[in-house]
């Protein structure tokens, strides 16, 4: 039961090439900077990547793009990385774009063994009809567009058929850990990590904070353990803000 590897580079070594990857974060927010960093110099190339967003420019998956390492993202949001965008439209990357809540509900269905599911949203736009630009060649004509996918009708109104998303491995960050794997995520660090868990046939967590099994309330557990096969201490160090926004401080606040 004690799932506790003694490092990140050992958490990520058998991932191989080809591999597709379920990975928590929102932004720079609870994504496993760790996992990622160990995973560009373990040296596995032409992975899949399913996340909310495929990293911020060089930072969190970022990295593995430019090395060249990602071939396909499977993303809701993909505006913050000048590299993708440059990859996508010269035809080295291919990009599966999929509404935010439809991709976090696909990586649920897959954790759960539901193979699909109906949805209203994208009914009526090019998420439903197909027609998406998945891969352009070198010279930017567009050489493959998504599919129309299934719409039937209840209780009169229309519904999108998605299917559910699974991974070979899942990379998650959580604030708190034990060695049975049980975790808890800190605040909006929770987003996507519990469903990258869930839907990954090998979990791998990177945790701040180990705790002994019984230390976490049952009822404070936020991805349990038998969704997570490894967990590695990284501590707090290297945690990145996305943007940081302030104002100036009134006269006289304290410094």
């Amino acid at each position: 039961m004690d799932k506790i590897v003694a490092s990140a580079a050992e958490a990520v070594a058998d991932i191989p090439a080809g591999a597709t990857l379920s990975v928590g974060g929102f932004g720079l927010c609870g994504v496993p900077i760790a996992l990622i960093d160990a995973l560009l110099e373990q040296g596995a190339d032409n992975l899949t990547t399913i996340s909310n967003n495929c990293g911020v420019d060089d930072q969190a998956l970022g990295i593995l793009l430019y090395a060249g390492r990602i071939t396909k993202t499977i993303s809701s949001f993909v505006g913050g990385n000048k590299e993708l965008a440059r990859l996508y439209l010269t035809g080295e990357l291919e990009v599966e774009l999929t509404p935010q809540g439809s991709l976090a509900e696909r990586l649920r269905a897959g954790g759960t063994g539901i193979p699909a599911f109906y949805t209203p949203t994208g009914v009526g736009t090019l998420v439903a009809e197909g027609g998406i630009p998945v891969r352009y060649d070198a010279d930017g004509n567009v050489v493959a567009t998504s599919q129309p996918k299934e719409v039937r009708v209840f209780d009169g109104r229309q519904y999108v058929l998605e299917t559910a998303l699974t991974a070979d491995f899942g990379l998650v960050r959580a604030a708190v850990g034990d060695r049975h794997g049980n975790l808890v995520f800190h605040e909006s660090a929770r987003n996507f990590n519990p469903l990258a868990g869930m839907a990954a046939r090998i979990t791998i967590a990177e945790v701040e904070e180990l705790v002994e099994p019984g230390e976490i309330l049952p009822e404070s557990v936020h991805l349990p353990g038998v969704f997570v096969d490894r967990v590695v201490v990284v501590g707090t160090e290297g945690k990145k803000i996305e943007k940081r926004t302030t104002r100036p401080r009134s006269e006289g606040a304290p410094a």
